[in-house]
This record gives C-alpha cells, sequence and structure tokens, in this order.
C-alpha cells in the first residue's frame, strides 16, 4: 500500500503500523535473553553435577512437577537404576534415595526453566501479534526465534536419550554440543533482533543490521570454540590436566592416534582440551578486531566484547589450574554466554544501516 501525503508533505503512518511497540518488544527479547543466559548457567550445573541423567522420561505436561511422595520417588529412583549410569557408576558408589533427589532437582530445575523460557516468549508473542503491535516484516523473525526455542527442547532430550541405555554411562557428547549450541544460538539471534527494534524504535526507517563478511568470520571462530568446550564438558576432559600452560609436563600433550585422526579430533580428551585452551587465543584476536571495528559507532558494545573474553579466559585458567571446580566451571559457562551475547551485539553495530 502507498502511504497517502499528510497536510505537511509527510507520509503518514500505513494502516497497522501506528500500533507497532518496537521498544516493548525489545524489552521482552531482552528479558528472554536474559533467561537463556540463566538456563546455559543451570545447564552448565546440571553437566557438572552429573544430574542430565536422572530423569529418565520426557513428559511436557506431567513432568513440570516434582514426584510428590514416596511412593513416587521410589518409582523415578527405580527407572533411573535401570540406565549405565547407575549400574556401572553411582550403583557401585552407594548412591542413596537422597543422593538421587539431588541430582534429579538439578535436572528438574533445567527443564522447568525451559519450559517457562517457552512461555516467557510464546504468551507475549501472541499478545503482541493480536494487538497488532510487531513492526512491520519482524513477525517472521520472531516465529523463527520460536522455531529455535522448540528445536532447543527437542535436541535436549535427544541428548539425554542418547544415554538411557545399560550400556553407556553419559550423553553424547555430539548431541551436548548440539544441544549447547542451539541455545547459544537463540541468545544470539534475541539479542540482535532485540537492538534491531531499539534501533527502529529510535528511527521509525532504520533497517534490520545485516551481517558482514568479518562479523561472520568472526562468529565461525567462535562457534568452534563453543563446540571444543561441548565436547571438552562432554567428555569430562576438564580434567585431563590442572596444570597451565603445559598439559603432562608438554606444551602440546599425547594424545590416541590408533583410532585414526578424525576419531582423535572428536573424541580424545587430552587432544580437545589442548584445542580449547588454544584455539581461545584465535578467537581473542578477532573479537579484538570486531570490538575496534564498532567502538566508534557503540562503544559500550566494545567495552562488553573486551569485559567478556576477558573475564572468560581468567575463568578458564582457574577452572583448569582448580581441577575442575564447580563454582568456578559454572561462571566459565555463564561468561560463555554473555560472551555470545556481546558478540552479537559488536556483530549487529557493526551491520547498522541507514
Amino acid at each position: 500500500m502507498v502511504a497517502q501525503t499528510g497536510k505537511l508533505g509527510k507520509a503518514a503512518p500505513v494502516a497497522g503500523e501506528g500500533k507497532a511497540r518496537p521498544l516493548a518488544l525489545a524489552r521482552w527479547l531482552l528479558v528472554v535473553a536474559t533467561l537463556v543466559v540463566l538456563i546455559v548457567t543451570v545447564g552448565g550445573i546440571t553437566r557438572l553435577t552429573e544430574s542430565g541423567l536422572s530423569i529418565t522420561e520426557w513428559k511436557p505436561i506431567t513432568g513440570a512437577l516434582p514426584p510428590l511422595n514416596d511412593a513416587q520417588w521410589q518409582a523415578e529412583f527405580d527407572a533411573y537404576k535401570q540406565i549405565g549410569e547407575y549400574r556401572q557408576i553411582n550403583g557401585p558408589a552407594g548412591m542413596t534415595l537422597a543422593d538421587y533427589k539431588f541430582i534429579y532437582y538439578w535436572e528438574w530445575s533445567h527443564r522447568l526453566l525451559g519450559r517457562l523460557i517457552g512461555f516467557a516468549f510464546a504468551l507475549p508473542l501472541v499478545w503482541f501479534w493480536i494487538r497488532g503491535a510487531i513492526p512491520r516484516g519482524y513477525k517472521p523473525r520472531l516465529l523463527a526465534l520460536l522455531a529455535l526455542g522448540g528445536l532447543q527442547g527437542l535436541f535436549g532430550w535427544l541428548m539425554v536419550r542418547s544415554g538411557l541405555s545399560a550400556q553407556v554411562t553419559d550423553v553424547s557428547h555430539f548431541w551436548l554440543s548440539i544441544h549447547l549450541l542451539t541455545a547459544l544460538l537463540t541468545l544470539a539471534a534475541l539479542v540482535w533482533v532485540a537492538l534491531d527494534l531499539i534501533g527502529l524504535s529510535r528511527n521509525p526507517g532504520a533497517r534490520p543490521a545485516r551481517l558482514t563478511g568479518f562479523a561472520a568470520i568472526t562468529g565461525a571462530v567462535l562457534f568452534v570454540q563453543l563446540m571444543l568446550g561441548a565436547w571438552v564438558a562432554g567428555l569430562n576432559a576438564g580434567h585431563a590436566s590442572n596444570t597451565w600452560p603445559l598439559m603432562q609436563g608438554r606444551l602440546i600433550p599425547e594424545a590416541d592416534w590408533s583410532k585414526g585422526v578424525g576419531w582423535a579430533f572428536t573424541h580424545d580428551p587430552f587432544l580437545l582440551h589442548f584445542l580449547h585452551r588454544w584455539w581461545a587465543w584465535v578467537v581473542v584476536g578477532f573479537l579484538v578486531v570486531l570490538a575496534r571495528k564498532v567502538r566508534k559507532a557503540d562503544r559500550r558494545a566494545s567495552v562488553a566484547i573486551h569485559a567478556a573474553f576477558g573475564t572468560q579466559i581468567i575463568l578458564g585458567i582457574a577452572t583448569v589450574l582448580s581441577g575442575v571446580d564447580m563454582e568456578l566451571a559454572a561462571m566459565h559457562q555463564l561468561v560463555g554466554a554473555l560472551l555470545v551475547a556481546a558478540t552479537s551485539w559488536g556483530a549487529q553495530v557493526a551491520g547498522r544501516r541507514a
């Protein structure tokens, strides 16, 4: 539709656009992004406490409530006793029902937070849609974010299912990385779209930012590091060394190449730990350049990138030296999520258009 010209010669708003509330939408998306950072952190603690397999079924509705009596608790515990993690590790170690309740509540909290995020996104989306508050061109983007959230839940269950057998004692580190990376991709997209909406609220003629070539390369380099981190977590490779910068008294540790190069680069804990700790400096190099590129346009984004990767490096080294202290490792995952958000911010600034 062609906008009609008003008395002062300015284009009148197109029908339905006057109700658009880009700033309200941006604030909502940033709240959801904060919840995603929280669930990534809780997911890290769930991994560190070996709680991920404590709930052996996926019950989207009834699973929102934990067991409410002794019989229900015993039934959950009995189901857990059928899988390899209990039979080969926790059972021989003498796990009690009280011990089981501890890991159960971490996994239950993780799943409950996932449900909360689903409602926190879907319900306001419906409300904004009905009210006509979504600016033109943003409905497909919001639906894509909703689809990413749905995939995240699906991938989470597929990850858990990969560890529910008597033959294995843990989830697949590949599914773990898919689960984590989808969450972080969702976080980056939430931040990006929110920033586009903030720009639109300030300038009705603002166009969505584009992804520049350098920002895309930086994102890819960071993606590799995040994937390596997920594999390190999934294989418990953080325990491969508690010294820095050397491993096993040498710069490059010994790795098992007997099963082939491909297997070593995807399964060997010493090699993956080595790659994760040194690829980080490649990431830092790209992030420094990105931060410099956006400093004039938005100094806050530049500061956020520097602060995030600086803190992350310190926490990573501290986690290694502590022998994977739970609090340090959880903070390492938290700041990793914040680094993704800061990088998305910088990439969005780099790609802003008039």
